[in-house]
């Protein structure tokens, strides 16, 4: 469950991460204004996925909107969507242009639903229902590697998992990249930079987290999210951290948007 308020004209940020988002809107469509990609057109969204991206995605808010939203691992990603990871790379989509009637209504389905038990119901039902474990790239050996660089935080060396894989550099890149949509490289940078997200969501001073992260100084810290986020951890605090509410305890209606 998400929950947010933000003042009208209010801008967020999507920050690149590591895992495809499901963003599910029981009020008015998600607008985004800016997409991680310059040839892709903005657009209004009651269900959308985000594959991996390396640029934010802009979304124009106002009021409290509340919705629901998932995280899926890009290695699952064919097997619950029918779609590889790597073709949804950069891109946000509407939830029902990926097929079948079961997507297509399932926003009116959420919204109507009396409660959110019921919603999370709704949601594991058509989600278990699509899982085709033929698709599911979770035995691979880029599986294995996605899980390492996710597991060190993005640390890990990708000389290290070419050799712990057998195979050399640019066949494990080449392999990574058709299956992920990232080189490694992309990858681990990717989740350094969510790692320094969470910490810093959590109070962390900046310093602390570059060292905490792998960045090299604050610096390089400051120069990866202004590459990654746009702008500058100092300004991203300001502009979001007011904003943001726990979904716990923030006050959401039970049935009707």
């Amino acid at each position: 469950m998400t929950v947010g308020r933000r003042a009208d004209g209010a801008v967020h940020r999507g920050l690149p991460s590591g895992h495809l988002t499901l963003n599910i809107s029981l009020g008015e469509p998600v607008r985004i204004v800016g997409m991680p990609r310059g040839d892709q057109a903005p657009g209004e969204f009651r269900a959308l996925l985000g594959g991996l991206h390396t640029a934010p995605v802009l979304i124009a808010r106002s009021g409290t909107e509340y919705g629901m939203e998932l995280a899926l691992e890009p290695s699952g990603a064919a097997a619950i969507l029918g779609v590889p990871a790597a073709e949804l790379t950069g891109h946000v989509v509407d939830l029902a242009d990926l097929g079948g009637d079961d997507f297509a209504v399932l926003p009116e389905r959420l919204a109507e639903a009396p409660g959110w038990p019921s919603r999370f119901a709704i949601l594991d039902d058509v989600l278990s229902a699509r899982v085709n474990e033929d698709a599911n790239g979770s035995a691979t050996d880029v599986a294995w590697a996605w899980r390492r660089i996710h597991s060190s935080g993005g640390t890990v060396r990708v000389e290290a998992l070419a050799r712990e894989a057998g195979w050399s550099r640019r066949h494990f890149g080449e392999r990574f990249r058709r299956e992920i949509g990232l080189t490694p490289k992309q990858a681990a940078r990717v989740v350094r930079f969510e790692r320094a997200v969470g910490l810093l969501k959590a109070g962390g001073g900046l310093a602390e987290t570059a060292a905490l992260c792998g960045f090299s100084d604050q610096p390089h810290l400051t120069t990866e999210w202004r590459a990654l986020a746009g702008c500058a951890p100092t300004a991203w605090l300001a502009d979001e951290l007011p904003f943001l509410q726990d979904p716990l305890t923030a006050p959401v209606p039970d049935s009707e948007p």
